[in-house]
């Protein structure tokens, strides 16, 4: 008999479940730090604004493209599940799924006669640039932020190193400025996107940014 759980339910001892779940994050596939596979990271919310974090490598990411889509409904089964580590930040769960050719994935369409499909999503936890002091404390802190675009510098290399960067400047609906720095195909992808759209649009830019790790430099 498959157990209907909600994600907290859910542990790598758990069998036989199936989650309904939405895709309200949908990162754009990269290479591992060591070069050796290829990876995109999704992050699901069930019926009760549980999220966590679900990974896909090479084939599946080509397998999965046309059938999972940002914001759209999902009945998953058979995912593998695993314990998130916290050396690589602070994560959003304790654990974080695996979808592999193992995995089953019902997409729940608006005709669908028995299920009815998520509402969007509503959470959302945005820090203010005058917070972000207060939380240096903890070296694992991830924040998201929702700001303006006032300038986009050029790619260029970070000191003597050779890492590549792009620094932006953000300002905030408090009207706090902040230096964002994109590091390496960051820079180099998302950050020519912002670059070409401030050359090109009237408009001033408005980023979400998820999931952002907070260092110092020069002691600011």
């Amino acid at each position: 008999m498959v157990l209907r759980v909600n994600i907290n339910q859910i542990e790598p001892a758990t069998r036989d479940w199936i989650c309904k779940v939405q895709i309200v994050e949908i990162g754009r596939p990269r290479e591992s730090l060591d070069k050796k596979c290829t990876f995109q990271n999704l992050i699901l919310e069930d019926e009760e604004e549980c999220q966590i974090k679900a990974v896909m490598y090479a084939d599946e990411i080509e397998q999965y493209a046309a059938t999972l889509k940002l914001f759209h409904t999902y009945l998953i089964s058979t995912a593998r599940v695993k314990a998130s580590q916290a050396s690589y930040g602070k994560p959003i769960h304790k654990f974080y799924w695996t979808l592999d050719k193992e995995t089953v994935i019902e997409q729940i369409k608006p005709s669908h006669e028995v299920e009815n499909a998520l509402p969007p999503p509503t959470k959302l936890n945005i820090t203010t640039f005058d917070h972000i002091p207060h939380l240096m404390v903890d070296s694992a802190a991830e924040i998201d932020i929702l700001a303006i675009v006032l300038r986009c510098g050029p790619q260029k290399n970070a000191g003597r190193s050779h890492h590549r960067c792009r620094e932006i400047t953000l300002c905030d609906n408090q009207k706090s400025q902040f230096l964002f720095t994109l590091w390496e195909d960051f820079g180099e992808i998302e950050g020519h996107e912002i670059a070409s759209k401030m050359a090109t649009e009237p408009d001033l830019l408005v980023i979400l940014a998820r999931s952002i790790g907070i260092s110092t430099y020069q002691g600011t």
